[in-house]
């Protein structure tokens, strides 16, 4: 799934999302509200992570801009607000669930699970790609079960074009996945990773198309 984790304490941030790609899940670092905002508006999520205080623009207001475009996309709150007023604004302004700070790990994932449950979304540990699986737990794609020799920035340069494979992801959306938010990776440091990739994936029918000057696209040959 894809989750956007909407929080200024980019250690705690970092933390949620060395979590949640571990169990298999692309995830979106946002550290402003503003910023927040025009992403999900742009991109959007399978799932939102959001902190109450951030600059820009505050949670809650961000909640309702997301609601007032009938946008859907469960929502889990994260506050470090005890007040009982401040949780029901929250859940008033179209949350579907909060957690107070601080928090277990386990109990946060057990709540995205809930969530995900209640919308008919589905926290799958594997995808298939043609011929191939994509094993997001053990960060590996199989054939026949036997594990492809992929190393590790080209899986997750994988996994990045897979959660957006009917669109073109650019060089810098890909740099932001692979090396991490903030990263003064240069865009063409993605070139390379991609190239190899697309050798080891064109024999099994899965290609990367290139949009120059705009980025890359996944396509998978139909069964």
């Amino acid at each position: 799934m894809r989750i956007a984790v909407i929080e200024d304490n980019e250690a705690l941030a970092q933390g949620i999302a060395f979590r949640l790609r571990g169990r298999g899940h692309a995830v979106d670092l946002l550290h402003d509200g503003c910023e927040a905002d025009a992403f999900l508006s742009r991109e959007g999520a399978d799932l939102v992570v959001l902190d109450l205080n951030l600059p820009g623009m505050d949670g809650i207001d961000l909640l309702r801009a997301l609601r007032l475009r009938g946008d859907g996309t469960p929502v889990i709150l994260l506050t470090a607000r005890s007040e009982t007023a401040e949780r029901v604004a929250g859940l008033d302004a179209g949350a579907d669930d909060y957690l107070t700070k601080p928090f277990e790990m386990d109990e946060l994932e057990a709540r995205l699970r809930a969530m995900a449950r209640r919308k008919n979304l589905e926290f799958a540990a594997r995808d298939t790609l043609g011929p191939l699986v994509f094993d997001r737990t053990g960060r590996q794609v199989l054939k026949d079960d036997q594990p492809l020799d992929i190393p590790r920035r080209e899986i997750a340069t994988l996994e990045c074009l897979f959660e957006r494979r009917r669109r073109i992801v650019s060089k810098s959306e890909l740099i932001t996945h692979v090396y991490g938010t903030g990263s003064d990776a240069e865009d063409s440091a993605i070139e390379p990773h991609v190239s190899r990739l697309r050798k080891r994936l064109e024999p099994y029918g899965i290609r990367i198309k290139t949009a120059r000057g705009l980025g890359y696209m996944l396509e998978i040959d139909s069964p």
